[in-house]
């Protein structure tokens, strides 16, 4: 009797998930809704709401629904439609709330932010859940007691200001609160804030991984031009694996609580004093990360950690290419065409590589260089051109090689043998500024290891390619 009515509540619970799997629904838009909003409303738990490339002029608010909000970039993994669909804030639904995305009803982590451009937020007059007061908040995002998924947004040009009714303002990219989100592989460039100019965490745990934090601006009341931390929350916090690089005055502020950073690079703040990584208050274990001035910890360094382009990849030689933790479960993914290398773009080894390219996470970006000089205004960046991986990669016979430079340039791409012989130039002359590609045709070549060399000016990067016939 037992065994039958176990079995029965198994299968009465498999019916359940079954029918609550065939309940969950995709809803389009402008194909099905004509707004964000309205395809949010309209959606259950589960559901996806997909959002076709163009800009939305919208203030977004999950309403506690626990669903996935993306761009087509989850059918494909093209970063180009992070930058083609846009949520703009700037229309913000009142002068107290102009957060370009609103997640503060209780979601879980089955709630998804992901592959969009969010900018034009202003942030929300919010009352501190601590007593601290009202303050502006969370200029692209504001996450309050929920533990969303963040993940593959450019979270651009939102701006916090301080005005009569606050106390100040902060968060111009992201502000999280007492909650546990997964914030992951973000490009958080060009925000401004009077603290956390780029992301504030208070009261909170979080995994923060694999992001790029840069060209944030302000943190004149309490620091933090990239990233503010205050207090403990319900779980803990883990900062692994970042590139927190040019931001201004100090890069990371933690006014109190404990935090652990690992395999995180910070570097180039704007600051007279030079600080990445200021502790008012509260224990933080820092281990195998690069910070400009130095800081004690296991593994940690104080190199320029020689960025090869715009985006913060790093170059074959920088001292952060297998210099993370050593743990295997930490390890760059595989690159299969290449025993015992890591898949760009990790660069080097199977062994962590520190910043934002690192770790089982890693994964290609949206481009700074990219968007508009509008966009880009004040923005200090390492470089003006970058090299991509070849596709494919192993290849027989032909592969296209892609680069990318932000001004008119004379460039020349040239493909090499192992022994470093020429065997073909691809690209010799002035080009425009924007993406372009070049074919390789391997037909009169034999199988294996070629290397294939951009020149720019004094800029010069090499990236390896297989031949495989």
């Amino acid at each position: 009797m037992v065994l039958r009515r176990s079995l029965f509540v198994s299968v009465a619970f498999a019916l359940f998930i079954s029918a609550s799997i065939a309940r969950a629904a995709t809803i389009r838009v402008p194909g099905d809704k004509a707004t964000i909003q309205a395809a949010i409303s309209s959606a259950t738990n589960g559901d996806t709401v997909l959002v076709y490339p163009g800009t939305y002029y919208e203030n977004i608010c999950f309403r506690g629904k626990k669903i996935v909000l993306t761009s087509r970039y989850c059918e494909t993994s093209d970063t180009t439609f992070i930058l083609s669909t846009i949520l703009n804030g700037s229309n913000g639904v009142g002068s107290d709330t102009g957060s370009v995305v609103r997640i503060t009803n209780g979601e879980d982590s089955t709630a998804v932010l992901q592959g969009f451009t969010i900018t034009g937020g202003s942030g929300t007059n919010w009352t501190d859940e601590h007593g601290a007061g009202v303050y502006r908040e969370g200029g692209g995002v504001l996450v309050a007691g929920c533990s969303p998924t963040i993940q593959f947004n450019l979270i651009i040009g939102n701006t916090v200001s301080k005005n009569s009714k606050v106390t100040s303002a902060g968060g111009g990219g992201m502000r999280i609160g007492d909650g546990n989100p997964s914030i992951l592989n973000n490009v958080v460039v060009g925000n401004t804030g009077r603290y956390g100019a780029g992301v504030v965490l208070n009261y909170t745990g979080a995994t923060v991984r694999n992001n790029i934090v840069t060209g944030n601006s302000g943190g004149q009341d309490y620091g933090g031009g990239a990233l503010w931390i205050n207090q403990n929350g319900p779980a803990p916090k883990l900062i692994e694996n970042n590139t927190i690089a040019n931001n201004a005055i100090v890069a990371v502020y933690v006014y109190q609580g404990s935090s652990t950073f690992r395999n995180d690079i910070f570097w180039g703040t704007s600051s007279s004093s030079g600080a990445q990584l200021v502790v008012r208050a509260g224990s933080q274990t820092v281990t195998y990360s690069d910070v400009q001035g130095g800081f004690g910890g296991v593994g940690n360094i104080a190199s320029d950690p020689q960025f090869a382009d715009s985006h913060f990849h790093l170059l074959v030689a920088s001292p952060c290419v297998d210099a993370g933790d050593t743990a295997v479960a930490l390890q760059d993914r595989a690159d299969t065409s290449l025993p015992g290398s890591a898949l760009w773009p990790s660069m080097g080894g199977r062994r962590n590589d520190m910043g934002a390219y690192g770790g089982s996470r890693a994964r290609v970006l949206p481009l700074v260089l990219s968007l508009t000089s509008a966009a880009r205004s004040g923005l200090v960046l390492p470089g003006e051109i970058r090299l991509e991986q070849n596709y494919p990669n192993p290849f027989n016979p032909t592969t296209v090689i892609s680069g990318q430079w932000t001004a008119d340039s004379r460039v020349t791409l040239v493909v090499y043998d192992l022994l470093g012989r020429e065997v073909a130039v691809l690209a010799d002359g002035r080009y425009s500024a924007g993406r372009h590609s070049f074919a390789f045709d391997g037909s009169r070549f034999s199988s294996g290891v070629y290397f294939y060399e951009l020149t720019s000016g004094a800029t010069r990067l090499v990236r390896s390619m297989a031949l495989v016939k």
